[in-house]
């Protein structure tokens, strides 16, 4: 049975930008997004990338005081996405921001970033290098330290 999987906008969005976004589909199956997080997917070629993309479904959270509650410090969609993973008892979150990262893992989560979901693509086969996409990233303002950089491209053996 596939793994089930939450996303937040961050990881949708970037993938969508390098053309891997399908990645997702050979990772995971299938991804669910509360309608905050579709709500954010605005620019051009991360709506064709969700809007053909059979295999991500938008769900209504439940619990909308949970939502309120975690609106103090976080987005709308990271709220959404933190709470649905909760409710769907997910098996990961899919998120990029450090906020929201730290949130969901202090309610049980287990948290994947977009350089997570290159480096399974690697060591799985789904792609044969993941520098050429960590560059793409950073030309898109995608951020990540240097020394995050190394470490995830060292976990690939890859160099820099």
């Amino acid at each position: 049975m596939a793994p089930s999987v939450v996303s937040n906008t961050g990881p949708i969005l970037a993938l969508a930008h390098i053309h891997q976004h399908n990645l997702l589909r050979h990772l995971f199956g299938t991804i669910v997004i509360p309608p905050a997080v579709r709500a954010e997917i605005h620019d051009e070629i991360s709506v064709a990338a969700v809007n053909t993309a059979e295999w991500i479904s938008v769900q209504a959270v439940q619990d909308a005081l949970a939502v309120q509650l975690l609106r103090e410090d976080l987005d709308a969609g990271e709220c959404e996405a933190i709470v649905l993973a909760k409710e769907l008892s997910a098996d990961l979150v899919l998120i990029d921001e450090r906020a929201a990262t730290r949130r969901a893992r202090a309610v049980g989560l287990t948290v994947m970033g977009t350089l997570g979901v290159l480096l399974l693509g690697k060591q799985t086969g789904h792609i044969p290098a993941i520098k050429p996409l960590m560059d793409q990233l950073r030309s898109l303002d995608f951020h990540m330290s240097t020394d995050l950089y190394g470490h995830v491209l060292a976990a690939a053996g890859e160099t820099a």
